[in-house]
């Protein structure tokens, strides 16, 4: 059971009649919303969070070999 101020119920039930829905479908499409956008949120922050990572690790390889000339 989900508890609402009865301000916001009426809200919501407003918003409802307008859309030619139901209080409960409302809140339905409502949560499906925010969950895609939050969804979407989240792949647009990792996407900027690799944009600057370097493909297949980077220069690994050239420090092990830096490493390697160094001992």
């Amino acid at each position: 059971m989900v508890s609402l101020p009865d301000e916001l119920l009426a809200r919501l039930d407003d918003q409802a009649r307008r859309r030619g829905t139901s209080r409960s479908g409302l809140l339905r499409e409502l949560a499906e919303r925010e969950l895609l956008t939050d969804s979407a949120e989240r792949r647009r922050q990792i996407a900027r969070a690799l944009a600057d990572a370097a493909p297949d690790g980077g220069d690994n390889a050239a420090a092990v070999r830096e490493q390697r000339r160094g001992r």
